[in-house]
């Protein structure tokens, strides 16, 4: 049984006991379905979700294809209740999960893989920059890169986030130091974190003839400043930004959105992108890549990565 058939077979055993619990534990049924009435949701939910992923795991892949969708259309209606009642919130929460599993269970079932290549497709498929740019573009337009994605990823997510976890009655009510604490290490993990990420980007656009993002990638290998100490700095930068805009706002589910990027982002980009270094760099990525860590710094920082030098042209 392959690995996504598994996991449509755990599925279907969670949603029938999650039923079984919803049918005989009122506080079960209260923080994941609210007032909604239990009858009538399992009226589909039981054929759609349970029976479908028992099918899906015995191999009828039309049943993944129907659970899937099911799955993500119970999600949509879920938040929308529960952003309209303040119900129901951790049935938002369990859905979600089920509504990610079901879709990377998907394409193990249909395509025999989960298809991560997808992720750097269309307008961010992997592309250096124009090599004969001067400079000052390069820094423009990784500056413009720094406001957009900040802006989203720091800004407008973790808010809307937020607003959530107090609208679905899934904020905690800590106590005011803590809470205070918390404000303070925020700003200063911040702070921290932000000039680490500024530091990179600047290496990236002046040494590397090119920018952060994917579709305009340095044209040079840049072991310059903060990547003479850590590999990804500013993957590290960015998730431990987003981890301190949860200490500031005082959510757990800001933190949690946090890692789970770094998971996304150690598991599905850093393959693809580092597979793009080590095919036009070679031996100076590979180097590199021996004697610096992705995630944990180096510390003291060297003066420079052994035999690697500072930047490589080599495509």
């Amino acid at each position: 049984m392959s690995w996504g058939r598994r996991y449509y077979a755990l599925q279907a055993v969670g949603g029938a006991a999650w039923w079984i619990a919803v049918a005989t534990l009122p506080w079960v049924r209260t923080t994941t379905l609210g007032s909604l009435d239990p009858v009538l949701v399992a009226v589909l939910d039981v054929p759609l979700f349970v029976v479908a992923s028992a099918l899906a795991a015995a191999g009828v892949r039309a049943a993944a294809v129907v659970t899937t969708g099911w799955t993500a259309v119970v999600l949509c209606a879920l938040a929308v209740w529960a952003t309209a009642t303040g119900e129901a919130g951790w049935g938002v929460l369990i859905m979600l999960a089920a509504t990610i599993g079901s879709v990377l269970a998907l394409g193990l079932v249909l395509l025999g893989r989960i298809p991560t290549e997808w992720v750097t497709s269309g307008p961010l498929r992997i592309r250096t920059a124009d090599a004969d740019a001067p400079r000052s573009r390069h820094v423009a337009a990784t500056v413009l890169q720094i406001v957009v994605f900040w802006g989203l990823f720091l800004g407008v997510f973790p808010l809307v986030i937020a607003f959530a976890e107090h609208r679905w009655g899934l904020h905690p009510d800590p106590p005011v130091p803590l809470v205070s604490a918390s404000t303070v290490l925020g700003v200063v993990v911040l702070l921290l974190a932000s000039a680490l990420g500024i530091a990179s980007a600047a290496a990236m656009s002046t040494k590397g003839g090119g920018t952060p993002l994917p579709s305009a990638t340095a044209n040079r290998l840049v072991v310059a400043g903060p990547y003479r100490s850590v590999r990804n700095p500013m993957a590290l930068a960015g998730i431990t930004q987003g981890v301190a805009v949860g200490l500031l706002l005082s959510s757990w589910l800001v933190v949690v959105y946090a890692v789970a990027g770094s998971v996304v982002w150690n598991c599905i980009v850093r393959p693809l992108e580092e597979a793009d270094l080590d095919e036009r760099f070679g031996d100076d990525f590979r180097r590199y890549a021996e004697q610096v860590r992705c995630w944990v710094p180096r510390w003291p920082i060297p003066a420079r990565v052994g035999s690697v030098p500072l930047t490589s042209s080599r495509r």
